[in-house]
């Protein structure tokens, strides 16, 4: 069927009197376990303007979809319910449906009896039974009073504005570049590069940092696509998907401003600083962090390891400084949580830090106190079985019994409760005490409240899904690259890079962008000007006040709104509803599942 045809049939079929066809979903037993898939469909079938109701293991399977769409073709049906799992999994899914068959999208209700019903009451049958029924009728009460709904769409800048010059930060540019788009690259350090410039040789590969960084730089700028601004302060980011802008000034204090159609977060991670005194660090001469471990060993000769003026012969690593904390034995951090998550890089870090220790110091004595190794990428399970081929002692803890360092002037004294030898307390002494660090987010506090971007409990910014939308935000139009959603090492971010690149491509593929009708609609008849909605909404510049007719009514900057509502809630004359989630669609929901 072609543009036109389709585009006709839909607005034939959204002029006849609804006729709503019903599918229950058995979730491949997820719900069918549980809940009566064939009593609600029998019941459904019986209800008012309900066409057809029928129930299949698979809905969202190919076979499923054509259920729907011989339904469409062959009985009329021009509204759907589908009864199954989260919306936010398969909702797009029956759209697309309904489009392919030459129904208005949006004519689609999408009802949970999965999270919200079967796994909820695993243990009353017939109480989930009749749950799934009462939520499939308020499904079948809001789509027969929905309307059909086009996407709105923008204008879009074909530019996209990457926030960070780190490795997964220049990844993300070369790829926008290569599909043709823009790109420009705000760093706020001098160089590009980010946390690489600071590392010696990388895993799995033995190249230099340095000369990774020198490859991705040179492609950089030799990319007549790409302008690249270091030392680049930035001050503010605003707008909305297409239409991003973003202000940052450059040394001598002159203000600048990107336009770009969508934005690539690349902003990366920090060490963990240790406190004072943890494990002796910033008290006790020979406590550092891996990190400065390792910037100290670029620059010495091999054979002989000194540091502080006198030779170390023994280094003990200490490993989940500042990760995997646990409640009640780790000082909390400033906002009051601990980094109770996982590096998931400092453990394979710290023993190929132990591999090169010996091979360019092979007489150092070197003792690795963990609590678990997690070496978790492929072949890196091949860097404990070296460390342990070269000499290098392992002593494991539990989460609650940790090391405690002393110091004196001949070294330092380390003491462990060692699980491999059935908790007997052993000590050692060292002459250098590294201490692996985690990683955290990098403070963008400012341009996560200028844009209200989610985070996630650990503080690194929330894609939508880890699985199906595993790098975008969820504001339109910004994706995440690299370490700046949770700890990665560097060829994770360049391939997350690359996938956030192809996302902002696609987003930018045509001239303007189409974004969910779901906003809020003011019936300026009903409008009484009174200003209380504004006042409300909790995005700049979504929701004002114009004045129209001779009278001031709120005005929606569609591209803006969010939907969420909130200026519904405190409009006494009911001017103001939701597109698809009208009042009068909420009400007859109610009725439905409080009506005996």
């Amino acid at each position: 069927m072609d543009e036109k045809i389709k585009e006709e049939a839909s607005k034939d079929n959204y002029r006849q009197e609804p006729k709503v066809g019903v599918y229950i979903c058995h979730c491949g037993g997820n719900i069918s376990d549980v809940v009566d898939v064939k009593k609600v469909a029998e019941e459904l079938s019986k209800y008012p303007g309900v066409t057809v109701a029928r129930e299949y293991p698979f809905m969202c399977s190919s076979n499923g979809q054509d259920l729907i769409t011989e339904d469409i073709k062959n009985l009329g049906i021009n509204r759907t319910v589908v009864a199954a799992c989260s919306p936010s999994l398969h909702d797009l899914t029956f759209r697309g449906v309904l489009q392919r068959a030459g129904v208005n999208p949006y004519l689609h209700e999408h009802v949970n009896i999965r999270e919200q019903d079967s796994w909820v009451h695993k243990l009353d049958h017939a109480g989930a039974t009749a749950k799934a029924i009462k939520l499939a009728q308020a499904g079948v009460e809001k789509v027969r009073r929905k309307d059909p709904l086009n996407a709105i769409r923008v204008a879009a800048e074909q530019r996209v504005a990457v926030i960070g010059g780190g490795v997964s930060g220049m990844r993300a540019a070369l790829s926008a570049a290569g599909k043709g788009l823009e790109a420009v690259i705000l760093e706020k350090g001098p160089r590009l590069g980010g946390k690489l410039l600071d590392l010696g040789r990388l895993y799995p590969s033995g190249e230099e940092a340095s000369a990774v960084v020198k490859k991705l730089e040179d492609l950089v700028r030799a990319d007549k696509k790409i302008t690249v601004h270091t030392d680049a302060d930035i001050d503010f980011v605003g707008g909305f998907v297409g239409n991003f802008k973003i202000n940052f000034k450059l040394p001598g204090g002159k203000s600048q401003q990107v336009k770009a159609g969508a934005i690539v977060m690349a902003t990366g991670y920090e060490h963990y600083k240790p406190y004072k005194g943890e494990f002796g660090y910033g008290e006790a001469a020979n406590v550092l962090t891996l990190p400065e471990f390792i910037s100290l060993m670029k620059k010495l000769p091999a054979g002989r390891l000194e540091y502080g003026g006198r030779e170390i012969k023994s280094l003990a690593l200490i490993h989940c400084v500042g990760s995997r904390q646990v409640e009640g034995v780790h000082k909390p951090q400033a906002d009051g949580k601990i980094n109770d998550y996982c590096s998931r890089v400092c453990c394979t870090a710290a023993i190929n830090t132990a591999n090169q220790i010996k091979e360019k110091y092979p007489g150092v004595r070197i003792y690795d106190v963990y609590r678990d190794i997690r070496t978790y990428g492929m072949m890196h399970e091949s860097y404990y079985e070296q460390a342990s081929k070269n000499g290098v002692l392992f002593f494991r803890h539990t989460e609650t019994d940790q090391p405690v360092v002393t110091s004196d002037r001949t070294g330092h004294n380390v003491k462990v409760k060692d699980v491999l030898t059935w908790g007997e307390e052993l000590e050692f002494k060292a002459d250098l005490v590294v201490l692996v660090t985690g990683l955290v987010p990098s403070d963008i506090s400012l341009i996560k409240s200028q844009m209200k971007m989610p985070s996630s409990a650990d503080r690194f910014l929330q894609e939508v899904h880890l699985k199906l939308r595993p790098v975008e935000l969820a504001n339109a139009g910004i994706f995440i690259a690299g370490a700046a959603q949770y700890p990665m090492d560097s060829t994770e971010a360049m391939a997350s890079a690359g996938t956030a690149a192809s996302k902002a491509g696609i987003l930018l593929a045509e001239p303007d962008i189409p974004l969910e009708p779901f906003v809020a609609v003011v019936d300026e008849k009903k409008c009484t000007g009174c200003g209380l909605c504004p006042a409300e909404c909790s995005y700049d510049g979504a929701l004002t006040m114009s004045e129209k007719n001779g009278k001031k009514v709120a005005v929606v900057n569609p591209a803006l709104c969010k939907g969420c509502g909130a200026c519904v809630a405190v409009c006494e004359p009911r001017a103001i509803d939701v597109a698809g989630w009208t009042l009068a669609q909420f009400d007859a929901m109610v009725e439905a599942i409080a009506k005996e």
